[in-house]
């Protein structure tokens, strides 16, 4: 990320806005709403185990930026069964969504080459898909009319199919409009000289010599003698 303690902060402030979301849905301060709220904060803090236990079984250490990750990933699978759920069924979401979150977001993605700086489809989209399907595994209380939870996954399921379907059909529509007035990206001369400066004009820092930071070819200067920095502390 461009700074991980911002991401931190940004992690936190989700963290503590979600309680507001989920919670807060219930209008009202009643059984429900102080259940929405137990089980938003029980999936968030099991994802973040499960994360930090596969890194450091995958990678040898679990990182800051992974326990922010798997804190978002835990937040929106839980979202959609948080009032429908016990305690015991957020930890089994929270386990189940990084287990599904890290691998799509370390093996698939670079498998499949696809374009998503921010792992929005592999947090938010199968973070979500799975939450959607697990309130049909998981629920405690169903649907109007519902009364078995093979009734309430069947539901479950057409509802991500229907997803599935209408949100990449209006993206399409939307990005192709963009395209036809706007455009999708800037020039590869914008992007190499910095979105800041190409942009909107002006600087992200400025260094004490006076020169600044605002594109690629800088930054990239500055992280390569930081890495080279870091590879040289490393050896002494």
């Amino acid at each position: 990320p461009h700074s991980l303690p911002l991401c931190l902060i940004g992690a936190g402030l989700l963290w503590a806005g979600w309680f507001g979301f989920n919670a807060g849905s219930a209008l009202s301060a009643t059984p429900l709403a102080a259940l929405a709220l137990l089980n938003t904060s029980t999936a968030a803090s099991m994802a973040v185990l499960t994360w930090a236990a596969i890194e450091w079984m995958h990678r040898g250490k679990p990182t800051a930026l992974g326990a922010a990750t798997a804190a978002v990933a835990g937040l929106v699978a839980i979202t959609p069964a948080c009032g429908n759920v016990s305690p015991m069924g957020a930890i089994a979401i929270g386990f189940g969504v990084s287990v599904i979150c890290y691998c799509a977001v370390t093996f698939v993605k670079p498998m499949l080459g696809y374009d998503d700086s921010l792992d929005a489809f592999g947090v938010h989209g199968l973070g979500g898909t799975w939450g959607a399907l697990a309130t049909g595994l998981f629920a405690t209380s169903l649907g109007s009319g519902i009364e078995t939870n093979a009734q309430q996954l069947l539901v479950q399921l057409k509802s991500i199919g229907f997803t599935a379907v209408y949100a990449p059909a209006l993206t399409f529509v939307i990005l192709y409009g963009l395209k036809l007035t706007l455009g999708l990206r800037v020039a590869d001369e914008d992007e190499y000289e910095g979105l800041d400066v190409s942009q909107h004009s002006e600087s992200a820092y400025s260094l004490g010599s006076g020169s600044s930071i605002g594109g690629g070819s800088a930054a990239s200067a500055l992280a390569g003698e930081g890495y080279a920095a870091s590879a040289q502390t490393r050896h002494a």
